[in-house]
């Protein structure tokens, strides 16, 4: 709990910086690849360790992100160090994203389907989500496929799940059949 309001709180004033110099799309970008760096095993374990330095730690951040990031996005890094809250910069990073969303009205959405979908569906599901007063002025949809669904799609966003697979339904239909407390007798 205390991770999250730690985070939450820096990465509000990170935004808040960034709309007062117009610049939270850039940040957005840096703070976006930082994120992408982080899958890196090895930044992650530095940037999380206590036993690694402050400095070391600011040093390595300078050298790998210092030519392309810009500079208030390196001076908020700066600061986390130096406040020893460096160990929070993954979980910053991801509060930072999901105030940045919802600043900029995007609903992030998974879709999963039992088999890959083209560009068209995607579109026709986008423009439904949009229509439809679950979500904001702007839609992400990140899909994936899962093949034990059999057919249909499952829908996550926010806080809802819609489920309209055909594993879902088949599951919803033995239920069913397995409460059925009317036995015909001959």
């Amino acid at each position: 709990m205390l991770d999250y309001r730690v985070a939450s709180r820096y990465a509000k004033s990170l935004l808040d910086l960034g709309v007062e110099q117009n610049i939270e799309d850039t940040l957005f970008e840096d703070i976006h690849a930082f994120q992408a760096a982080l899958n890196n095993r090895d930044l992650y374990l530095l940037v999380k360790s206590p036993i690694i330095k402050a400095d070391k730690k600011m040093s390595v951040l300078q050298a790998v992100f210092g030519e392309t990031f810009n500079k208030v996005t390196m001076s908020f890094f700066d600061i986390i160090t130096r406040k020893g809250r460096e160990a929070h910069l993954p979980e910053i990073a991801e509060s930072y994203v999901g105030l940045y969303k919802k600043y900029k009205h995007i609903t992030e959405v998974k879709l999963t389907t039992a088999t890959p979908i083209g560009d068209e569906v995607l579109n026709k599901i986008k423009a439904a989500l949009l229509d439809s007063a679950v979500t904001d002025e702007k839609v992400e949809i990140e899909t994936a496929v899962d093949p034990e669904l059999i057919g249909g799609f499952v829908i996550e966003l926010d806080d809802k799940l819609y489920d309209a697979s055909v594993a879902h339904k088949l599951e919803q239909v033995k239920k069913e059949f397995l409460s059925n407390k009317y036995i015909k007798s001959f």
